[in-house]
């Protein structure tokens, strides 16, 4: 009886759901430094360092205040990056039928609309996590101190009304816009280009390669509005009038402060990207499905 031909599962495609499980592991290795991120962002006159900033929270809250706001990091995986993995996956998976190989300006396209839709799903989780994330950094009297992820949007919708959960949600989209170009389709690209090169194969080093040099690009995009986003957030209702005036506000420390964070950006949004997409392409090989079938 002849043998069954081995599976290739490089070839395997991956399942709308399966970014969102990627992005969400990879949270929970990259929280601290994302936490880290919005500290040095939110601060305005002081001049902290990461590793100051670090050892600040710990003497604060312990070990664990590196991982205030998890559960809110979590669920904005679950609705930002599932959300732009599924578009961006299920249109890709429909325009290269037959062996067809996408154009980079196309996945430039749908990564930008794929961004979009997900930074504005996202936003209510996004903003509730940099709440929880930068609580430590305010008096006991002042914190907000909610228990969990979904605590914090119902008590947003409660105290201050369903459309303050959406606050940021056009600088949030910009963002999301930029870093998905710079993950999504730069990866994708830079995947591309590398397995067409024959010196590469489908395998952990390409994924690595291809997934740094991606998370540079993101970081290098989104790290401006990712400042303003973080501020408009974590801002007292009616402190900023909108977009411009933040921008303003965070110009008058000069350009530079547009870039507040950059080192711990880079640091968590370079692992996140790279722990994202290994895991995005484990879960493919191992749960994707065969084109064959």
């Amino acid at each position: 009886m002849a043998m069954a031909a081995p599976v290739d599962k490089t070839k395997r495609t991956g399942r709308w759901y399966f970014g969102g499980m990627a992005s969400a592991g990879a949270a929970c290795c990259t929280h601290p430094l994302d936490l880290l991120k919005v500290h040095l962002q939110t601060q305005q006159s002081e001049k902290i360092g990461l590793l100051k900033m670090g050892v600040r929270v710990v003497k604060s809250d312990g070990i664990f205040g590196l991982y205030n706001g998890l559960t809110a990091s979590i669920l904005r995986q679950l609705t930002y990056s599932m959300t732009r993995f599924a578009i961006y996956e299920t249109v890709k998976k429909e325009l290269i039928k037959d062996g067809q190989t996408m154009p980079f300006y196309q996945k430039i396209l749908l990564a930008g609309v794929a961004g979009a839709t997900g930074g504005l799903v996202g936003t209510p989780a996004d903003m509730v996590n940099v709440r929880m994330q930068n609580d430590i950094k305010l008096p006991a009297d002042q914190r907000r101190n909610y228990k969990h992820a979904v605590d914090g949007l119902y008590r947003v919708f409660r105290d201050e009304g369903f459309l303050r959960l959406f606050s940021g949600a056009s600088t949030a989209s910009s963002r999301a816009v930029l870093v998905t170009i710079g993950q999504l389709a730069c990866y994708d690209q830079i995947k591309t280009v590398l397995l067409g090169s024959g010196v590469f194969s489908d395998n952990l080093l390409t994924h690595f390669s291809s997934s740094i040099l991606a998370g540079t690009i993101a970081t290098f995009l989104t790290q401006p509005l990712d400042v303003m986003k973080t501020r408009l957030m974590n801002a007292a209702p009616g402190a900023y009038s909108g977009l411009v005036s933040c921008a303003v506000d965070i110009g008058k420390n000069g350009p530079l402060g547009f870039y507040k964070g950059f080192i711990p950006a880079f640091i968590r949004l370079g692992p996140q990207t790279v722990i994202t997409f290994i895991l995005f392409e484990q879960i493919r090989f191992h749960l994707g499905d065969d084109p064959k079938t």
